[in-house]
């Protein structure tokens, strides 16, 4: 729709090639050199800061040389999560014995090492795994090879479970953490007309007012910036304009969903 009113030849800000910022870039760096040299890594952040940008961009960054399992469905049981384990690194389990699955999942481990792979094991929204289930996940990778990097992806309420004593076995095998923040307006401002540019879109489509209002909106969240400034083109096209106005910005956060719990009808 977008592509077909502008004469497009992809869609703007799409998410396929998205490029890191350079927080994101400095976050990506680390991971690797903890994947060289084993670790556990912590990378936090509230929802739509980019923690989901920085996973994709580690899952493409070297895929012959780097096996990363994803585990998303984090509410599942240990047992559940060795299941997706085993699938992700091609490992027969019948689900009935989880040491049976762990030994598979060792012996798979050490083969891919020794054929020169790196293990880079990715817990998605981590902060909503039972904490049993990751703590047994803990336990499995000890027998792993010390070169295999496990990276949390979750909000930072993960923070406050590790640092219960129970989990102390956990936390104190971090070897780096990071919280991605809110950006700046500057920066959010920079992203979206960067993804414009990338588009063959040219900046004038957003007036300034447009824009501003944009970039104030998304209140310092890559994914929140994403949203409206797509939606705005939406209204645009349905408008048949050429330029997104502040008239097509203000339909979109006039969406319930983006709107103030005050602005919303009683109960």
């Amino acid at each position: 729709m977008i592509r077909t009113h502008f004469g497009l030849d992809r869609c703007p800000f799409a998410t396929d090639r998205t490029e890191l910022l350079p927080h994101q870039q400095e976050i990506l760096d680390m991971l690797m050199v903890h994947a060289q040299q084993g670790g556990l890594c912590l990378v936090l952040g509230e929802p739509g800061t980019g923690k989901s940008v920085v996973k994709q961009a580690l899952l493409a960054r070297d895929p012959k040389r780097m096996v990363t399992p994803v585990v998303n469905r984090t509410l599942h049981t240990y047992s559940n999560t060795l299941r997706i384990l085993c699938d992700a690194f091609q490992v027969e389990y019948d689900g009935l014995r989880d040491c049976r699955g762990e030994k598979a999942l060792v012996e798979q481990a050490f083969k891919l090492h020794r054929a020169g792979k790196m293990i880079v094991p990715i817990i998605d929204d981590a902060h909503l795994m039972p904490a049993e289930s990751l703590r047994k996940l803990r336990l499995l990778l000890e027998d792993f090879p010390r070169t295999h990097n496990l990276v949390l992806l979750g909000q930072p309420l993960l923070l406050h479970t590790l640092s219960m004593i129970v989990n102390e076995e956990i936390r104190s095998r971090v070897t780096y953490s990071v919280i991605l923040k809110r950006l700046t307006t500057e920066d959010v401002h920079a992203f979206v007309l960067d993804q414009l540019d990338k588009a063959g879109l040219g900046r004038h489509v957003f007036s300034e007012d447009a824009l501003a209002l944009v970039v104030r909106s998304a209140d310092g969240l890559l994914r929140r910036a994403r949203n409206i400034a797509l939606g705005s083109l939406v209204e645009a096209v349905r408008a048949q304009s050429r330029t997104v106005g502040t008239e097509h910005v203000n339909r979109v956060l006039a969406q319930p969903h983006y709107r103030s719990d005050h602005d919303l009808p009683a109960a």
